[in-house]
């Protein structure tokens, strides 16, 4: 069973080793290794750090118990819009939404993207937007599930390696 709460200072390895895993695990294989270990940079500890400080961004985290200790298993970042569009009007930008493999189709997606929009709303965000990548079809069709529309597509940055990302926007 997995138990939520609000992520902070002290969840920073933790988050940084699930963003590693996490990223890992499902588009390793895509990537030179140095393009890889360049775009995990953004997982370290420092990063996630400074963010969980940045009262600008929110992040639930999901755990489980393993061996009477908790494992991070899943997590969500919301935080300011930085896609290259322009935004509507007040907007926030889911950054991440991962879960871990072992964990998916348990409703894990589900409980951080509910979570996710009712934050969006209650910091007042007119439009929630996220970028994904055009061929991770499971997660294109859960965005669209839940009301995402394609608004336009940008390359995103893995090391030197470019992707083409659509980046979406659910109207709140």
């Amino acid at each position: 069973m997995i138990v939520w709460r609000d992520a902070g200072l002290a969840d920073a390895a933790a988050l940084a080793r699930l963003g590693r895993d996490s990223f890992t695990e499902t588009f390793g294989h895509l990537y030179r290794p140095d393009d890889l270990a360049a775009f995990l940079e953004n997982h370290s500890e420092t990063a996630w750090a400074g963010q969980l400080a940045d009262p600008a961004y929110r992040v639930r985290i999901g755990e489980v118990r393993e061996a009477d200790a908790p494992r991070a298993v899943a997590y969500a970042k919301l935080g300011p819009p930085s896609l290259p569009f322009e935004p509507r009007g007040r907007s926030a930008e889911l950054r991440q939404l991962y879960v871990l493999a072992p964990w998916h189709g348990t409703g894990a997606g589900q409980t951080l993207m509910d979570w996710a929009i009712a934050t969006a709303r209650e910091t007042g965000a007119r439009d929630l937007y996220l970028s994904v990548f055009t061929e991770n079809h499971r997660a294109r069709r859960f965005y669209e599930r839940q009301g995402f529309e394609r608004v336009g597509t940008y390359a995103f940055m893995v090391g030197s390696h470019a992707d083409e990302d659509h980046v979406m926007r659910l109207t709140l």
